[in-house]
C-alpha cells in the first residue's frame, strides 16, 4: 500500500483503544501460514548494535500517544548500515524487548523485490517491460476479457493495467499448490473487465503486481517463491528473506505482529494468503533488508549487481506524468538532494516504510509490529528524526 503524505509527493494454465487495522487486501483476512525457508546462508556477522540516538527518535515516536508493542529502524549509508536502532518488545505479554536484528514482515514492499527479480529476467531476454499478456499467456478459449490482453508488463508494475485493488486470495482452492491457486484466482478474476481503461489511469493493484510474479513463472519455468531465492535473495545474502509471518507460531523467539480487538491489543502469528505472494509476503531482517536497499541505491551490493544500469533505470522512471515504477513512489525531495524511492507496506499486523535517496547515498528504513494508524503515524515520525539524524553532523552526516 502506499499513501502520499509528509514526506512522498507522494496460456496459463486454467484451474477450475488503538485501531491498528488497515486492510491492503480487500476484504481477504491475514491468517497463519508456515515461512517458506529462506535463502541459503553466506555466513554469520557479529550482532548488530542499537545506536542510542537512533533510539531515542523512535521511543519518541513510539510513545506520542501511540500504544505500540515495538519499532526498529536502520539506517543505510551506501553498502554500509550506518545505524540501527529498537525500542519496546517483540509481542504483548511477553518481557523480550525488539531487537534491531528481529524478522519483520515488508508487506507491499515486497512488489520492489519483485519488480527487480523482473528485471533480471528482462536482462537474460526470457521476457520484456513491452511483453503483453497476450504474448506471455495466449488466451485460453477467450475466458480472459479482451481488454487484459494487451497489458504490458511494465503497466502492471506501475499500477496502470486497470485492475481491481485485490482478489479475495484465500478462495484460490483447496488442495492446490500457491502457483495453482494464484492462476485460479486470476483466471475468474481476468473474465471481468477492467476498472480503467489499460494505461489511462493510476490506481493501486495487489492484483496486477500477482499478474506481473505470475508472468515471471510462466517464462522462467519456476514458482515466484523459488524466483525470488535464487534471483535476490541468494545472491545478496538476505539470510533472514523468506515468506510469511516471521518465525513460528507458538515460538517466542522472535517478534509477533499484533492485531487491536477493541482495547485489546493481541499478539497474531498471521499473514496476507500465500497466493499474494508477489504483491506482499515477503518477511527478513532490517540488515537483510539494507542490502537490496543499497542495490537500488548505487546499482550493486558487496560486487553484486543484480541487474543492468539500464534496467535499473528503467524500475527508477515513471512514465511521464507519473509518479510510481518498478515497485517505487518516485518524487523529488530538498533532504535528499533530488529523487527518492520511497514505499510502505502493511499486511494490519505489521506496518514498515522505506526511503532511498540516491543522490546522498543514504536510505531509511522504519518497520512496526501493529498495523493501522497509529503505527503509521509513528512511522512518519521516525522518519523525521531520522532526516534530521543524517543532515546533523555525527556518524549520520555524509564524508
Amino acid at each position: 500500500m502506499i499513501r502520499r503524505r509528509f514526506l512522498e509527493a507522494a496460456a496459463f494454465g486454467l484451474v477450475s483503544g488503538p485501531v491498528f487495522a488497515q486492510v491492503p487486501r480487500s476484504k481477504s483476512k491475514a491468517r497463519s501460514k508456515s515461512s517458506t525457508k529462506a535463502a541459503p546462508k553466506h555466513g554469520d556477522a557479529p550482532p548488530p548494535v542499537a545506536d542510542e540516538q537512533i533510539n531515542r527518535i523512535l521511543g519518541q515516536a513510539r510513545t506520542d500517544g501511540r500504544r505500540l508493542p515495538g519499532i526498529v529502524a536502520a539506517v543505510v549509508r551506501g553498502e554500509d548500515v550506518a545505524a540501527l536502532g529498537a525500542v519496546g518488545i517483540r509481542r504483548i505479554g511477553s518481557p523480550d524487548p525488539i531487537r534491531v536484528d528481529d524478522v519483520v514482515h515488508l508487506g507491499s514492499n515486497t512488489k520492489a523485490m519483485t519488480a527487480t527479480m523482473l528485471g533480471t529476467l528482462v536482462d537474460e531476454g526470457k521476457i520484456r517491460w513491452t511483453s503483453t499478456v497476450a504474448d506471455v499467456f495466449p488466451d485460453p478459449a477467450g475466458q480472459v476479457h479482451p481488454d487484459y490482453l494487451p497489458v504490458t508488463l511494465d503497466q502492471l508494475l506501475a499500477h496502470r493495467a486497470g485492475f481491481p485493488h485485490d482478489l479475495p486470495w484465500w478462495e484460490g482452492g483447496r488442495g492446490l499448490s500457491v502457483v495453482e491457486q494464484r492462476r485460479a484466482l486470476m483466471a475468474r478474476g481476468m473474465q471481468e473487465p477492467p476498472l480503467h481503461r489499460p494505461g489511462s489511469t493510476y490506481a493501486y493493484s495487489n492484483v496486477g503486481y500477482v499478474l506481473a510474479g505470475m508472468m515471471a513463472e510462466k517464462v522462467a519455468g519456476a514458482p515466484w517463491e523459488d524466483l525470488m531465492r535464487r534471483r535476490v535473495f541468494g545472491p545478496l545474502g538476505m539470510t533472514s528473506a523468506g515468506f510469511g509471518p516471521p518465525g513460528a507460531r507458538g515460538q517466542s523467539d522472535h517478534a509477533y505482529g499484533h492485531r487491536a480487538e477493541g482495547n485489546l491489543v493481541q499478539a497474531v502469528h498471521e499473514d496476507n494468503a500465500p497466493s499474494m505472494g508477489p504483491a506482499g509476503t515477503v518477511h527478513c531482517s532490517l540488515p537483510d533488508w539494507a542490502k537490496f536497499a543499497s542495490l537500488h541505491l548505487r546499482g550493486s551490493y558487496k560486487g553484486v549487481r543484480l541487474v543492468k544500469p539500464e534496467t535499473l533505470k528503467a524500475l527508477h522512471t515513471p512514465r511521464p506524468g507519473e509518479d510510481y515504477a518498478g515497485g517505487w513512489s518516485v518524487g523529488d525531495r530538498s533532504w535528499a538532494g533530488g529523487l527518492t524511492l520511497s514505499h510502505n507496506g502493511s499486511n494490519t499486523l505489521w506496518y514498515c516504510t522505506i526511503w532511498l535517496a540516491p543522490a546522498r547515498d543514504f536510505g531509511l528504513l522504519v518497520a512496526t509490529n501493529a498495523g493501522g494508524k497509529p503505527a503509521e503515524d509513528a512511522c512518519e515520525e521516525a522518519n523525521k528524526g531520522l532526516i534530521r539524524y543524517v543532515s546533523a553532523d555525527g556518524r549520520g552526516r555524509r564524508r
